[in-house]
């Protein structure tokens, strides 16, 4: 069976594909699937358009009482079923089990949307899932693909880990991402590279920030970006205004909202490490591992390993929207309201271009490394790719690296494929090459093989002429048109 993937939705080429995998499976037993993702990804145009694709059955989970999910279910179970009267249920465990005893002769995808909020008030559910699906495996039932998501990306981790009721019973676990960078420039119809991270620097690859949130309303120059802002993220009438507020209040794990906030600020403003943290909001190192760890499980926070320091990893947040409205919006909120966008823009683009686009594009630099550097580009397939901390204790400092690229380990000295610089602004000159050629100097002495590395100026701003004549196997030169080509 070929499940063809409606023209509307835009690449989730993969995760189509998985998904009708999924169905298509020659079992002839119930089999359960889980897909998760933060909100606002289209994980519901994907799985309804699959459901409407493939003849199967969608089902929207809504904040109710039992009752309530069981009369809608059987309304539209009964409208499956041709029955002129809806199905009544008092229980999950018949619910479940009119679901998995769905007659049919193909494969049939069941997916019940908003999955946690049905857990929340019936919490049972996984169990009596778990029991349902066990029967059904030893003495066979109808071929049903069951596909169980949700945006509470803490819970629906949890949903298959460690000794959760659903554990080893899935044979699909999908997670459905943000666009990567280049796919949000085309997604958004942007040829401009500067424009491109310019934006992404904003609203990262999330879909709905361009539909629904602004009304397909897009940059049309860098001359209009700033314009831009100011009518649709920084305007009041705009949905897209309050939307990093709402996504830390949507996660049903971030009880002290206050407090997550506060942790957000903190990395936002540039203090990435636990301590630094810590001191930005007045608690002691110990006393924020918890609160770190929510927001990592939440998908709001990501560890960024030093390369050369293991022990020593680095906080950034995941969605460039958070990071916006805490360097730009949070500290002006009130004026935003009484809709003075421009003087708060006016006086607000410095930071945005020093707290916002400068770690954003460092970010974006490591992940062109990782994922897009053409093959050949490194002497050696990238196995780790972070940023990296080189004491240098000759001149009694330390030098910072951007973008370090690793190689596989081979039982011998560690590869260092690259060593990076990242300037948003700034030309880059020989200056910065001979700082990375002392960090390649001293990292060998530290017992690394840095006999091919390469050092690489990423920069937006561009490079000095002498530079672009000395660009050889040592040099590499990344500007944005080669982020993006």
């Amino acid at each position: 069976m070929t499940i063809t993937k409606p023209a509307e939705i835009f690449d989730r080429e993969v995760e189509w594909a998985e998904l009708a995998d999924f169905i298509a499976d020659a079992s002839p037993h119930p089999t359960l699937g889980v897909v998760s993702g933060r909100r606002r990804q289209g994980k519901t145009l994907l799985l309804g358009s699959l459901c409407e694709a493939a003849g199967g059955i969608y089902i929207e989970g809504t904040e109710a009482l039992p009752a309530e999910h069981f009369h809608l279910i059987g309304e539209q179970l009964a409208a499956r079923l041709g029955s002129p009267a809806p199905l009544r249920f008092t229980s999950w465990r018949e619910v479940i089990q009119a679901i998995l005893d769905l007659r049919t002769s193909a494969p049939l995808p069941v997916v019940i949307d908003e999955f946690p909020y049905l857990v929340k008030v019936s919490p049972e559910l996984p169990s009596v899932l778990q029991a349902a699906l066990d029967v059904r495996r030893r003495k066979g039932g109808s071929p049903i693909r069951l596909i169980l998501c949700g945006s509470a990306l803490t819970f629906m981790g949890g949903l298959l880990a460690g000794n959760a009721p659903l554990r080893g019973r899935a044979g699909l676990e999908l997670v459905v991402p943000t666009l990567d960078y280049r796919l949000a420039a085309e997604f958004w119809q942007i040829d401009d590279p500067r424009l491109a991270l310019l934006t992404h620097a904003v609203v990262g690859g999330t879909p709905a920030y361009r539909r629904e949130y602004v009304r397909d309303d897009a940059p049309r120059s860098l001359d209009d970006f700033d314009d831009w802002v100011r009518r649709a993220v920084l305007n009041p009438a705009r949905p897209l205004f309050r939307e990093a507020r709402y996504l830390l209040a949507e996660e049903p794990d971030l009880h002290d909202v206050a407090l997550y906030h506060s942790v957000l600020a903190a990395v936002a403003e540039g203090n990435s490490s636990r301590g630094g943290i810590a001191g930005y909001i007045g608690r002691k190192s110990t006393e924020i591992s918890h609160p770190l760890a929510v927001l990592e499980d939440a998908g709001l926070l990501a560890k960024s390993p030093d390369m050369v320091r293991a022990a020593r990893p680095l906080y950034r947040i995941t969605e460039p929207l958070i990071t916006f409205y805490h360097a730009v919006m949070r500290p002006a909120w009130r004026e935003l309201e009484r809709r003075r966008a421009r003087q708060v823009w006016q006086r607000s683009r410095d930071r945005f271009l020093s707290q916002v686009v400068g770690p954003h594009f460092e970010e974006i630099c490591r992940t062109w490394a990782a994922d897009f550097a053409d093959a050949g580009t490194f002497d050696g397939v990238p196995a780790e790719v972070g940023h990296g901390v080189v004491n240098d204790p000759g001149r009694r400092t330390s030098h910072e690296v951007d973008v370090v690229v690793l190689g596989e380990p081979d039982g011998g000295p560690r590869k260092v494929l690259s060593l990076g610089e990242a300037k948003w602004g700034d030309t880059m000159c020989e200056g910065h090459v001979e700082r990375l050629r002392r960090v390649r100097d001293l990292l060998a002495k530290r017992g690394y093989d840095t006999r091919s590395t390469r050092l690489a100026c990423y920069s937006a701003a561009g490079f000095a002429p002498d530079l672009r004549t000395a660009e050889d196997g040592e040099l590499l030169l990344v500007s944005p048109e080669r982020l993006y080509s």
